[in-house]
Parts: C-alpha cells; sequence; structure tokens
C-alpha cells in the first residue's frame, strides 16, 4: 500500500511539472498579445499561454504578493525594474544566451540591460517602446529641431508644452546638459534642475498655453494656432495624416524614450517557454504585426521590413538610425528626485509671465 502510495505522488508530481510547462501565465499589458500571435504561438509550441491584463503598479504589487510567484512572464516598464528588484527580490536575471539578441535593436537591448541592472545582472529584455519629441508645423517652423525651440522667442506665442517631469528633462537636454548623467548626485540634479527652472520660467511670455492630454495637443496644432510643442510620436503621426505639414520631430539632443519589456518573475515555473515566447514575439514579422496593429515601435531588428507602408513612413521620418541610437531612454527615478521636479513644475506653473 505505502509503495502504491508513493507510486502514485510520483505520478502526480510528473503530471504536475508537464502541466506546468504546457502552460505560459503571462502578466501584461492590454494590446501586447495580439490573439493572432497567441493563436500561432500555441499552435507553434502547444504551450498554452493564461494571460493577465495589468500595469506596471499591479504587476509590482502582485509578484511583490507573492515574491515572485503567480506569473511565468511579466512585461514592467524598464525604469521599473531595479529599484524593485534591489528591495524586493521579484525577478530572476536573464539568461541572454537564451535570448536571440541578433533579433534585438543593440542601443535598445544594452539600454535595458543597463537600466534593469542589480549586482552587475540585467533582468529585461526590450519589447517596445514610444517617445516623446518636438511636434512642429513645418510651414509655419520650418527650423525647430531641438527642445530649445520650446523657448525660441521666434515662435513667441505658438509653443505649447505640458507641464510634467518630461519637459524639465527634455529642457535639460536642449540646453546641452545630461540630467541622467547626474542620477548619482542629488545636490548636482537639483543645481541643473533649477537652471531649467528659471529658463522656463523667463520664456514664460512665449508660450501660448499648457496641454494636458493627447485631445489638446491635437486641438493645439489644428485650432489655437500652435507651431511647435512637446509631443508624443503617435499624435504627431495622426496629425500628420490630416495636414502633410505637422509632424513629429526627434529633437536633435534625442528624443526622451520608454521600453516596456520582457522579465520573468523569481518562481517562474516555466521558464523555457517565458524565453520561447520572447524569441517568438520577437521575431521581425511577429513583432511587425504587433507595431501595425498597436503603433508602438518594436526592439525587434528588421521588424520595419513588414510594417505597413504608413508605420513604416512614420518611423522612416521620425528616426534615423542616429535619432534612434540617440534616444534618452528614462532610467529609474532615484528616490526623492521627483519631489525635486514636482516643486519645480510648480514653480512654473504659478510663475508670472514676464
Amino acid at each position: 500500500m505505502k509503495k502504491l502510495t508513493k507510486l502514485a505522488l510520483a505520478v502526480a508530481l510528473a503530471t504536475s511539472a508537464l502541466s506546468a510547462q504546457e502552460v505560459l501565465r503571462i502578466i501584461t499589458w492590454k494590446g501586447y498579445t495580439p490573439k493572432a500571435l497567441v493563436d500561432k504561438f500555441e499552435k507553434e509550441t502547444g504551450i498554452k499561454l493564461k494571460i493577465t491584463y495589468s500595469n506596471n503598479e499591479e504587476m509590482i504589487a502582485k509578484l511583490r504578493a507573492t515574491r515572485g510567484g503567480g506569473f511565468d512572464l511579466a512585461q514592467p516598464s524598464q525604469d521599473r525594474i531595479s529599484f524593485v528588484q534591489k528591495k524586493f527580490p521579484i525577478y530572476q536575471p536573464i539568461d541572454y544566451s537564451k535570448v536571440n539578441t541578433k533579433q534585438l535593436i543593440p542601443s535598445m537591448l544594452e539600454a535595458v540591460k543597463k537600466n534593469s541592472s542589480v549586482d552587475g545582472k540585467g533582468y529585461a529584455v526590450p519589447m517596445c517602446f514610444g517617445t516623446t519629441g518636438l511636434v512642429v508645423n513645418k510651414k509655419e517652423a520650418p527650423d525647430a529641431k531641438d527642445w530649445s525651440d520650446l523657448w525660441n522667442p521666434k515662435y513667441a506665442g505658438k509653443i505649447s508644452y505640458r507641464l510634467k517631469r518630461p519637459l524639465l528633462i527634455g529642457a535639460a537636454f536642449g540646453m546641452g546638459e545630461n540630467p541622467f548623467a547626474l542620477y548619482n548626485d542629488k545636490e548636482k540634479y537639483k543645481a541643473l534642475i533649477e537652471k531649467v527652472t528659471k529658463k522656463l520660467i523667463e520664456s514664460k511670455k512665449n508660450v501660448k498655453n499648457y496641454w494636458t492630454s493627447g485631445d489638446t495637443q491635437k486641438a493645439n496644432m489644428t485650432n489655437n494656432g500652435v507651431v511647435v510643442e512637446s509631443g508624443w510620436d503617435g499624435i504627431g503621426w495622426q496629425l500628420h495624416k490630416q495636414n502633410k505639414d505637422i509632424d513629429f520631430i526627434a529633437p536633435k539632443s534625442g528624443a526622451l524614450g520608454w521600453i516596456d519589456t520582457y522579465a520573468i518573475p523569481k518562481k517562474s515555473k516555466n521558464v523555457e517557454g517565458a524565453y520561447k515566447f520572447i524569441n517568438f514575439m520577437m521575431k521581425p514579422e511577429n513583432a511587425a504585426f504587433f507595431t501595425n496593429k498597436e503603433g508602438y515601435g518594436t526592439a525587434s531588428l528588421g521588424a520595419d521590413k513588414f510594417y505597413k507602408p504608413e508605420i513604416k513612413d512614420n518611423f522612416a521620418r521620425a528616426f534615423s538610425k542616429e535619432d534612434l541610437d540617440n534616444i534618452k531612454w528614462h532610467p529609474p527615478v532615484p528616490v526623492g528626485f521627483e519631489e525635486i521636479e514636482s516643486k519645480a513644475l510648480e514653480r512654473i506653473k504659478a510663475a508670472e509671465s514676464k
């Protein structure tokens, strides 16, 4: 009886292990797992996908609660990984030998390795990206090329931007500074933000308004007489479709970019399946399917060959190889830095135009 019980237990354990390998539990953003690609992956591998939609905050909360359990693959933004990993080790290091890195844009892979690094080990693989730069009416402002044009008196009364931290970061780059290089020195960073704040307060008289949403970005360029504004790539491309004079521009000193990634939770039960899914999704033709459907850029090298003509044209106009490699990817924000930025933004908003 005892032998039979042990045998039954062994069979049960083997069956359980097999079942775990046949399922891949993913926590991700809506839109990141198109049904056509889910069906294709399941057919090719025999692995069933179990998908939970979430966001950065929820992903972190769920993985913290289980100490890295409950999911086999997660998709946090690259600037939300290292600070969490240092406090609550919820991910496992990426074995890059199991990732087909030849499918990835080198500059993006290196940025993610660096920004997700803890104790010299990278914890993520890049998946997709988006940028903030300039939206410009090229007919009315043909020379607008960089962040510094957001305070150029040449466009007085025709400038707009959003009063959020990307404005401060972009303005710093436009002034020839690298704010990210000061993330290890709070006092120097504070001094730089003070310099940026003064510049934006001094030039406030040139600003028509502050936009607060994608809709207000669009209204500025179509109805409010704005010719230069900070803006998102996708909004710029939507406006270009309506008016060829308007377009998104990657600033000469660098567009600001976010990257969403793949990370493997510490207690993943199907690590091999996770790597299979990463490599599958980053195949150029599969990555292009995602981009064609959702509009976000992809870290897949060569995916542009499979873009729809309109999508391909958007990226080609906005990003040369140099522009793409020059994107300033947001690293993790050190503790206390957002408070410095918030106070600066409050001062800019409250200041009277001179």
